[in-house]
């Protein structure tokens, strides 16, 4: 797995190159894994990659090799599950015991054993919510939820008005919230709102008076008047070829 990083995190670790000024390291927590004097080691493994310039903040006791990541800057950290098929075949004790090992579960696809609670790790493994829209005097849509991914797009709001509309998202007024996430429900929400597993959101646009009033409104009308009068002309040349 070169380049990849199971079931890690990022290190907390800033590195900021400059042009002049040297190396200033600096750290926030006790450095554990760095030897006698981590400073001298963080300057040595700088000096390896010519890196002279530079400031490095540790906010979290990390290893070389972390530190290493975060100089080359392309490591992808990457949830993962090892699953182990066919525990109908073997004793109950070799179950047990892959069992209980980090991020494993134990499935049998020919018996349909812990299917279910495979499909939950991964749901949980890939950080899905399942969110629902309404359209306002109607109920939610519960057979078609927006799905979303806290380690891609993120869960807020506005991921998920984008995933149903980016035009809706540029005349967004406000989002009313129905579930765990709503400290009364409804509950009005901004953007920037984190969406919990199963909510109910229901978009409220901008008035055509507060439409009017941003500074964007005249360009999008003059782009959305180019494309009538593009689908149009589409529309005329399509009508031409059939007749002739």
């Amino acid at each position: 797995t070169v380049g990849l990083r199971l079931n890690k995190r990022p290190p907390n670790i800033t590195l900021t190159k400059k042009a002049t000024g040297g190396v200033k390291f600096n750290a926030t927590v006790p450095l554990t894994k760095l030897g006698d004097d981590p400073e001298k080691t963080v300057l040595q493994i700088l000096k390896e990659f010519k890196l002279h310039n530079a400031e490095v903040l540790f906010r979290e006791d990390c290893s070389t090799d972390e530190l290493i990541d975060v100089i080359n800057g392309n490591r992808k950290y990457v949830r993962c599950l090892y699953v182990y098929n066919k525990i109908d075949m073997i004793p109950l004790e070799d179950v047990e015991t892959l069992a209980r090992q980090p991020d494993s579960i134990v499935i049998s696809v020919r018996q349909k054993l812990n299917l279910d609670y495979l499909l939950a790790r991964m749901w949980d493994a890939m950080g899905l919510v399942r969110v629902y829209c309404k359209r306002r005097g109607c109920p939610p849509d519960l057979d078609e939820p927006v799905v979303l991914s806290a380690q891609r797009h993120g869960i807020t709001v506005e991921a998920a008005t984008q995933r149903i509309s980016k035009e809706l998202l540029v005349i967004f007024n406000y989002a009313e919230v129905w579930g765990t996430s709503a400290k009364h429900s409804p509950q009005r929400v901004g953007l920037q709102h984190k969406l919990h597993d199963e909510d109910v959101f229901q978009i409220v646009a901008q008035t055509n008076q507060q439409q009017k009033q941003d500074k964007g409104y005249s360009q999008r009308v003059q782009n959305y008047n180019a494309e009538i009068a593009r689908k149009r002309r589409t529309r005329t040349k399509e009508g031409k070829k059939k007749r002739s």
